[in-house]
């Protein structure tokens, strides 16, 4: 007989579940696009706005760990409360900073947010996994990770219409010549939109807490990993564990840097000069992003997901080589076609990592999504290319991330091959 995909009486916590992958998917993907944003809001240079990609990813590698904790004492319904709880608070922190007007409240703000998304990650991932039976852990956890993208379209919606379309026409020369009380008039505006557009996302994190905690779950608790350095001991002896965390960090920084100088990229390498009108490009690479992860899930059934991870690696290793050395309209579909390659890694990366490590998945889990710091880590890296010579080249560092994530997948068809194949 055929194993349920997913255990019937884990029905309603997985849709809630899945609607949290949603929900932290809005906050990542409008966070790239503050990037273009502060950098006219506040004529400032892409290392500079890479802070808030710093600040935010940076959150992950903090929290994750005391995440863990939490779900271990408590449960997993008490992890997604309270990372939910964070999640709005951050959210909330936003009006204050647009009165002030101060870029370090925002990134105090973000940081915040980020922090309750590392706790909501932390928590719902690793009970996705557990909710079926472990032939179909990988599947389900992009089946649910597909839906991460649909929150990703609210985030650039919201970016879109009330970030990017408020933002003034007057370029950084403009500004430079502008009075200081008419410049600050203009920012008081444009800041008070971003405030706008992440209070709407913290009221839908409240909306959606408050269905948690009334809705009965089944019993949840996380099994306890015991001794904390017993664990990781037995957790970094084991390759395929270390090189998964290791493989995730690259893939995290090749997602952010890419997704964070998109706007930036269009613009370089077209007529157009306006963020709006280049964020449709972003915009179609989510678009992509969210259909192929769908799609993969369904061929996993069919195809190993080391193979499918070693292919699209390998496509998007070339089409990084194509956005640095064409550039143009060849460039810029390149960098859509990018969000087609990456589309299955992270919830693959996290699948295989998880495995085989019995007990210890709940802090395996943790090391796992600390490793989102590659995207705190790279995206400055970038930036900072940019700034010293040209966004083109600056794709260098996502053209090494694909070539990481090729030797793990490589190294993990052929190292497991029995045990993955079908």
């Amino acid at each position: 007989m055929k194993e349920r995909f997913i255990k019937r009486e884990n029905l309603l916590p997985f849709i809630l579940l899945v609607v949290c992958f949603a929900l932290w998917g809005a906050a990542n993907n409008m966070t790239d696009i503050l990037l273009a944003a502060f950098k006219k809001v506040m004529s400032m240079t892409d290392t500079q706005t890479s802070l808030i990609q710093f600040a935010f990813y940076g959150a992950y590698f903090c929290l994750a760990l005391p995440a863990a904790f939490i779900i271990r004492k408590y449960d997993y319904k008490t992890g997604v409360l309270v990372g939910l709880l964070i999640y709005a608070i951050g959210a909330a922190m936003c009006y204050p900073a647009s009165k002030t007007m101060e870029f370090s409240h925002f990134l105090m703000a973000f940081y915040v947010f980020a922090g309750g998304c590392a706790i909501l990650e932390t928590a719902v991932a690793p009970y996705i996994l557990v909710m079926g039976p472990a032939e179909s852990a990988t599947r389900r956890i992009n089946f649910a990770q597909a839906f991460n993208p649909v929150g990703s379209l609210l985030g650039i919606f919201l970016g879109k219409e009330i970030i990017l379309a408020g933002l003034d026409v007057a370029g950084s020369v403009e500004r430079a010549a502008m009075t200081s009380d008419h410049l600050k008039m203009i920012q008081e505006k444009e800041l008070s939109n971003v405030s706008t557009a992440y209070l709407i996302v913290g009221v839908l994190g409240v909306v959606l807490a408050v269905i948690m905690l009334l809705k009965k779950f089944p019993k949840s608790k996380a099994d306890s990993f015991g001794s904390i350095g017993d664990s990781a001991r037995r957790l970094f002896k084991n390759k395929r564990f270390v090189l998964s965390v290791i493989a995730q960090f690259f893939y995290v920084g090749v997602q952010i840097c890419v997704w964070s100088f998109t706007i930036r990229y269009v613009m370089e390498n077209s007529d157009i000069v306006s963020e709006e009108i280049a964020s449709n490009y972003y915009l179609a690479s989510i678009v992509v992003f969210s259909v192929s992860r769908f799609i993969f899930t369904a061929l996993m059934r069919y195809i190993t997901p080391t193979k499918l991870l070693h292919s699209m690696a390998l496509i998007g290793t070339v089409l990084c080589i194509a956005v640095i050395f064409v550039g143009g309209w060849i460039g810029i579909y390149s960098v859509i076609g990018i969000s087609i390659c990456m589309s299955l890694m992270f919830p693959t990366i996290y699948g295989l990592g998880l495995e085989d490590v019995g007990d210890d998945r709940k802090l395996g889990g943790s090391f796992i999504i600390m490793a989102i710091v590659g995207g705190a880590v790279l995206t400055p890296v970038q930036a900072m290319i940019s700034d010293a010579s040209t966004i083109n080249l600056s794709f260098t560092i996502p053209l090494i991330c694909f070539l990481v994530i090729v030797y793990f997948a490589n190294y993990m068809g052929k190292k497991y091959k029995k045990v993955l194949s079908r």
